[in-house]
């Protein structure tokens, strides 16, 4: 592969950034004071519109930062004509002006416009964004110490209580030093080479299609001891982690079973308890496969300062977002093993993500001998091959600045020096055995069926998501009253022992045909509606995810606010996408498809599930992402199969993006339900096949009914 570098969306025809301190002449669409106009206006139409997520949070921070600073440079810059520093400050009170009124819009936001208030990720990149579209250099980041990381993180770190029990449990807990170090007894050609580089540049000479794959065993059984059933290439993972292996770069590409193969590989290697380091989007979605995969080791997720956290669970479940609070004890806890998913989040070696996750695997090889690590990811490079670095060193296989012990063993043992030939093709295949594992799903096929749907759990822990909960408890406790209501006014004085479930049907029919409720109050349409709004950004990521790992995707949503926020964030992340509407013109709705299915560089495409659920051929992508649940499976599977269709060679997946502990589950679960019974009646059974109108009237049966057992 050929080495590549991302060139930065601020220089525009080869131009270069201009110092910060640098004079700026030109028209007035020049320099920063235009983007903080454009961006200041985005923000008070998203307040106007009651859509204050967290990226226009991150805008309104941002802008107020630049213009602060701006506004300072302006006042003080000498070399700035009178003229044209008064205009530039009516232009920066304007931009002012317009943030102290959204902030008296919505007052939240009057906090970030604290002096202290500290930049969250998504901030500092949005700031970086903003000066390389004005054509500024942005504010280079010193370089992450470890001891730097380590003093930011003891300030926010917290150890919680369960924690401290467990540790108090098992105070005779040593650490595991028994290990049996490689030996070399032939001649040394290596010592004093620098190694890395080369081992890099083995990987770009790779003729194109050249296998990636360590030799993995047969597996003697496609059973787990729970009675599930692995696919071959899965089983082969968790076969050869019961042989001995005990490092894995699990690069397939997403929809080939990733977490399974971790799970099990953990307990084929008995290295509990395990650590698990993930994205937030699929915190939640960890957990249930845990329980459903290795359902004798009991699961734990840290939220926020782990005031929930089982510290006596087998596998503990973080995500990346919060790593910094609990870096402290999760390196001392005695961690037999430890995945990261998504591995490639931590490409970035300086920063304080990338360098938590180091520093926490260094320190469980310090306390365990072969410790199993796992680093998961389907887009193992996403610019340059020296992304490989800081997952080969997470996983062991090198240091700062050399091969350790095994992988030089290897190199040694192969007979070249990087000035030979032969070194290249042999130390890549080195690196390979020290557990690199690539298939593709065309390399799998037979194992993976044509078209399957896979849920994707999401956590919404925002203050979105908590309103949401809110509403769905204020829906069930109007139904609670209407059943109430039905019971106490009965003519006929009929007693049903336990919840009158005909009543509860009745009550259900009621709420489903009453589209005027109480003022302020959501029904069943509303709610979806605000799910799948909160659920956009989230979806969006994934699919960026998908996008930068398999290639083009395909993004369903039933509601316009949905496909713009999910829209925002492919331009935010830098992917180019098309969009297909419903008020498209039949010409703009062509070239919009055209786009995807022609451009190599347009990645999404972004489809209205009712305006594009038929008549499309997008088999181009063998990936779809559904952001908002249809109200039947019919639907659903006219959207899936605008890629399954003749002319697709490879098999397709489609990622359903469930709300967790939320109405969307359940109502998932009865699309499920009734798409069986759309099968059996189809293949002839006297069933009818189930409507939307089904699904809604089912959905509130169920959260009435729950509501009733809940009270009792």
């Amino acid at each position: 592969m050929a080495r590549r570098s991302q060139q930065s969306g601020g220089a525009r025809g080869g131009q270069q950034r201009r110092p910060r301190n640098q004079q700026r002449t030109g028209l007035d669409n020049e320099g920063i004071i235009p983007q903080l106009a454009r961006g200041v206006r985005e923000v008070e139409s998203a307040v106007q519109r009651g859509r204050v997520t967290s990226s226009v949070r991150a805008k309104f921070q941002v802008v107020a930062l630049l213009a602060r600073e701006e506004r300072g440079r302006v006042k003080t810059d000498a070399d700035i004509a009178e003229p044209q520093r008064a205009e530039q400050l009516k232009r920066l009170d304007g931009i002012g002006t317009i943030l102290a009124k959204t902030a008296a819009r919505e007052p939240s936001l009057f906090a970030l416009l604290d002096e202290g208030a500290e930049l969250s990720f998504d901030a500092k990149e949005l700031r970086r964004e903003m000066l390389a579209a004005a054509g500024l250099e942005a504010p280079v980041d010193r370089p992450v110490a470890p001891d730097d990381v380590a003093l930011a993180a003891a300030e926010r770190q917290v150890v919680p209580l369960s924690v401290t029990r467990r540790l108090l449990s098992h105070p005779f807990l040593r650490p595991d030093y028994t290990v049996t170090t490689p030996r070399y007894d032939g001649p040394r050609r290596l010592v004093g080479w620098e190694l890395i580089e080369p081992l890099l540049e083995s990987f770009e000479r790779a003729a194109d299609g050249a296998s990636a794959c360590m030799a993995l065993p047969e597996p003697e059984s496609l059973r787990t001891p729970s009675g599930l059933e692995l696919m071959k290439h899965q089983a082969e993972v968790v076969e050869s982690a019961g042989a001995g292996h005990r490092s894995y770069l699990l690069a397939d590409e997403p929809g080939l079973g990733k977490t399974a193969q971790a799970l099990l590989a953990a307990q084929a290697a008995q290295a509990f308890p395990l650590l698990v380091v993930v994205p937030n989007v699929v915190k939640a979605n960890w957990a249930r496969e845990a329980e459903r995969w290795t359902p004798n080791r009991a699961v734990t997720v840290v939220y926020g300062n782990g005031a929930d956290l089982d510290a006596f669970a087998d596998i503990v479940v973080v995500n990346y977002e919060i790593l910094d609070r609990h870096v402290g004890w999760l390196g001392e806890f005695g961690f037999r093993g430890m995945v990261v998913d998504e591995a490639h989040f931590i490409k970035n070696k300086t920063s304080q993500r990338s360098q938590h996750v180091l520093g926490i695997a260094d320190r469980i090889r310090a306390r365990t001998a072969r410790p199993l690590m796992m680093a998961l990811t389907g887009t193992p490079l996403i610019n340059d091959i020296e992304d490989f670095r800081a997952i080969w060193q997470f996983l062991g296989w090198i240091d700062e600045k050399q091969p350790r012990t095994e992988l030089m063993v290897k190199l040694e043992e192969n007979g070249y020096t990087p000035i030979d030939r032969g070194f290249y093709p042999s130390a890549r295949q080195s690196v390979i055995e020290m557990g690199i594992v690539r298939r593709r799903k065309v390399d799998v096929a037979a194992d993976i069926p044509a078209r399957r749907i896979a849920d994707l759990p999401v956590e919404l822990d925002d203050e979105l998501g908590r309103s949401i909960r809110d509403a769905e408890r204020e829906l069930a406790r109007r139904l609670l009253e209407r059943y109430d209501m039905a019971i106490a006014t009965r003519r006929s004085g009929q007693k049903v022992e336990g919840i009158d479930h005909d009543l509860v049907r009745q009550v259900a029919a009621w709420e489903r045909e009453d589209t005027t409720t109480e003022a302020g109050g959501d029904n069943v349409f509303t709610m979806m509606r605000k799910i799948g709004y909160a659920k956009a950004g989230l979806a969006a990521d994934y699919t960026a995810q998908l996008a930068r790992s398999v290639g083009k995707v395909v993004f369903f949503a039933k509601h316009i606010d949905v496909m713009d926020a999910a829209e925002e964030v492919f331009a935010k992340r830098g992917l180019r996408y098309s969009s297909i509407r419903g008020n498209q013109t039949p010409s703009a709705r062509q070239k919009a498809i055209d786009d995807f299915v022609t451009d190599p560089d347009v990645a999404v495409v972004v489809c209205s599930l009712t305006a594009a659920g038929v008549g499309l051929n997008l088999q181009v992508s063998s990936n779809v992402v559904l952001a908002e649940l249809s109200w039947t499976d019919a639907e659903q599977t006219q959207a899936i199969d605008r890629v399954h269709r003749i002319g697709q060679e490879e098999p397709v997946t489609a990622w359903r993006i469930i709300a967790a502990q939320t109405i969307d589950s359940r109502i998932a679960e009865l699309i499920d339900s009734k798409a069986g019974l759309a099968a059996r009646a189809l293949d002839g059974s006297d069933e009818e096949i189930g409507s939307s109108v089904d699904i809604q009237l089912e959905a509130l049966v169920a959260l009435l009914t729950d509501a009733l057992g809940n009270r009792r």
